[in-house]
């Protein structure tokens, strides 16, 4: 869906959502609705709304790590392993 297509007033989305949400399902595009000239919302289907959810997710994992490495919040494998071992057989008893 082309950028300049994918701009609908509130009104339009009113009378033709169901066809609306047909087309963002069969192209997987997004939808921006407007109230009043001004951009309020978007209409996305559900596969893209997950992945972006998904790699949001990925992206904050990320960014922790790379905050936890440059504040030397960081152990060998070996023994982060270790720890997760000792947890374990803490658990069982």
């Amino acid at each position: 869906m082309k950028l300049s297509e994918s701009v609908k007033p509130i009104s339009y989305l009113k009378a033709h959502a169901a066809e609306l949400i047909r087309q963002v399902f069969k192209t997987q595009g997004t939808l921006i609705i407007t109230q009043n000239g001004h951009a309020k919302a978007v209409l996305q289907d559900i596969r893209s709304y997950e992945e972006t959810r998904e790699s949001l997710a990925l992206l904050k994992m990320l960014a922790q790590s790379s905050q936890s490495l440059e504040e030397g919040k960081t152990k060998p494998l070996e023994q982060g392993f270790a720890d997760i071992r000792k947890r374990l057989r803490a658990e069982q008893e």
